[in-house]
C-alpha cells in the first residue's frame, strides 16, 4: 500500500476499521537499590529519638554519606515504631561515643570507617599487594601479591553484594567460634549477579587455583611466570572499583606506572630464562589451565595484559622524553608490537629426540630414547590437559614445550642412579 504523504498512519487504521496499534510501553529505569540502615545504625537512630533534641531531618544527616543516601521516610518509620520494632536502642554511652567520634571517615577518601568498612579494606589490600611487589630484596613477591589480591577482591565483591541487598553469607556454615561464615571468592564469582566481566573472572579464576597449588608446596620465582596476569590483575580491579562505587575512590593516584630502571640484552635475557627454574608442578598447572582456554579468552587483556615497552623517539623538543606510547589496537604501530610479542613469547617446541639431546647435554647420558617413551606413558604426558605438549604443526605429530622438559629434568635428578655411570671403582673390592 501506497501511503499519501500527510496522512496519520493511525487515523488511516481506524478509517479503515482496523483497531489502532498502541505504541509499546517504555521499559522503566531500573532503580538502584539503596541499602538500609544496618541494625547498629537503627539502634543509635533510636536512642537519638528518645533524647528528644534532634528532628528527623538533624538525625537524617549523621548517616548520609557518599556511597549512600538514605530516605526522609526511614527515620520517620523508626520514630513511629513502624521499621526495625525489635532492635533495642543504644544506651547512652554507646551514643556518646558515636557524638565523641562522628564524623568517623577515611581521610583518602572520605568514606565511613565503619559503614564502608568493607570498601577501604578493599582498596587498601589491594595497595599492599602492589607495594609488597614492587619492593626491593623480596623473593616471595608473586605469592604474597596473589594471597593479598584474592583478600581484596573479596572484600570488594561483599561491598557491592551489601549495598545490593544480597547476602553473602553460607547458610549452612559457621566459623569455629560460632560467627557468620562469609562467602570465599570463588563462592562470589559464582553468584549469578556478579558484576564483574568475563575476562577479570577468568583472571580471577587463575590466580585461585594457583593459590591452590602455592598454598601447601615451596615455590621458586614465579614473578616473571605470572607478572602479566598479575598486572591485569591490578587494572580489572581499578576498574571495578571504580565502576561500580565511583570514579574518586579509584587507586591511579596512589599507584602511578611504575619506572623499569634496568634493560636487557639477549644475553641477560637467556640468563633469566635459565634461573626461573619454574617448579613442575604450576609450570604445569599454568599451561594446563591455558591451554582450555579458548583464543579469545586468552587475547583477552583482563585475564593476561601483554605491554611491549619501547623507545620512542622524536623530532620535536617537547616530546623527546615521552618513555611509553600508546597505540590503538589494528593499527599499523599495534601491528608491529604484536610481531615482536609474538616473537619474544613463542613457546619453544621439542620433538622427542631434542628433549632427550637436552636431558643428556644436562648430565643426564643415560636418559634413552627408551626411557623417555617409558616416562611419558608412565605419568600420560601427552593428555593436553597437562600442558606438556601439543600437536605440532606438521601432521599433527606431537611436540614438548618446556614445562616436559623442566618436568623430565626434575625426574632423573630424583632418579639420579638411573641416568648417571657409576663413578668408577664404585662397589667396593
Amino acid at each position: 500500500m501506497v501511503r499519501e504523504p500527510g496522512v496519520d498512519p493511525a487515523l488511516a487504521a481506524e478509517a479503515a476499521g482496523r483497531p489502532k496499534r498502541k505504541a509499546p510501553a517504555k521499559k522503566k529505569a531500573a532503580r538502584v537499590k539503596l541499602p538500609a540502615l544496618e541494625t547498629w545504625e537503627v539502634s543509635l537512630v533510636k536512642a537519638m529519638v528518645a533524647t528528644e533534641r534532634y528532628s528527623d531531618q538533624d538525625i537524617l544527616a549523621y548517616f548520609t554519606r557518599p556511597t549512600r543516601t538514605v530516605n526522609h521516610r526511614v527515620i520517620s518509620e523508626i520514630r513511629n515504631k513502624k521499621r526495625s520494632p525489635e532492635v533495642p536502642a543504644a544506651d547512652q554511652d554507646t551514643l556518646d561515643q558515636f557524638f565523641a567520634i562522628w564524623p568517623d571517615v577515611n581521610p583518602d577518601t572520605g568514606l565511613s570507617v565503619r559503614g564502608d568498612e568493607l570498601l577501604i579494606k578493599a582498596r587498601e589490600a589491594m595497595i599492599a599487594a602492589v607495594h609488597v611487589f614492587n619492593s626491593a630484596g623480596l623473593t616471595f613477591r608473586a605469592e604474597l601479591f596473589i594471597v593479598s589480591s584474592i583478600i581484596a577482591w573479596t572484600y570488594l565483591l561483599h561491598s557491592w553484594f551489601k549495598r545490593q541487598g544480597i547476602s553473602y553469607k553460607y547458610s549452612n556454615k559457621k566459623t569455629k567460634g560460632g560467627g557468620d561464615a562469609y562467602w570465599d571468592l570463588s563462592a562470589c564469582l559464582a553468584e549469578p549477579k556478579c558484576p564483574i566481566s568475563p575476562g577479570a573472572k577468568t583472571n580471577l579464576e587463575f590466580l585461585i587455583q594457583l593459590r591452590n597449588e602455592i598454598e601447601h608446596q615451596s615455590t621458586s620465582r614465579i614473578d616473571d611466570a605470572v607478572g602479566a596476569k598479575l598486572q591485569s590483575c591490578c587494572l580489572n580491579f581499578n576498574e571495578e572499583l571504580k565502576k561500580h562505587f565511583g570514579n574518586q575512590y579509584g587507586l591511579e593516584k596512589r599507584l602511578p606506572i611504575a619506572l623499569q630502571f634496568v634493560s636487557f640484552g639477549d644475553d641477560q635475557r637467556e640468563i633469566l630464562k635459565k634461573a626461573r627454574s619454574l617448579p613442575a608442578h604450576v609450570s604445569t598447572f599454568i599451561d594446563a589451565f591455558d591451554h582450555g582456554l579458548t583464543k579469545e579468552q586468552l587475547d583477552d587483556p583482563a585475564y593476561c595484559m601483554k605491554v611491549a615497552f619501547v623507545p620512542v623517539s622524536s623530532n620535536k623538543p617537547g616530546t623527546a622524553d615521552v618513555a611509553v606510547e600508546f597505540v590503538k589496537p589494528g593499527s599499523e604501530g599495534a601491528k608491529q608490537v604484536e610481531r615482536v610479542l609474538l616473537k619474544e613469547v613463542q613457546k619453544t617446541r621439542y620433538t622427542a629426540a631434542a628433549v632427550i639431546k637436552k636431558v643428556q647435554g644436562a648430565g643426564w647420558p643415560l636418559f634413552t630414547d627408551q626411557a623417555h617413551r617409558d616416562l611419558w606413558k608412565k605419568v600420560k604426558a601427552k593428555d593436553p590437559a597437562k600442558g606438556f605438549g601439543c600437536k605440532g604443526d606438521y601432521k599433527g605429530s606431537w611436540v614438548w614445550l618446556d614445562t616436559w622438559v623442566g618436568y623430565v629434568l626434575d625426574h632423573c635428578k630424583a632418579y639420579s642412579h638411573l641416568y648417571r655411570p657409576a663413578p668408577k671403582g664404585a662397589g667396593g673390592a
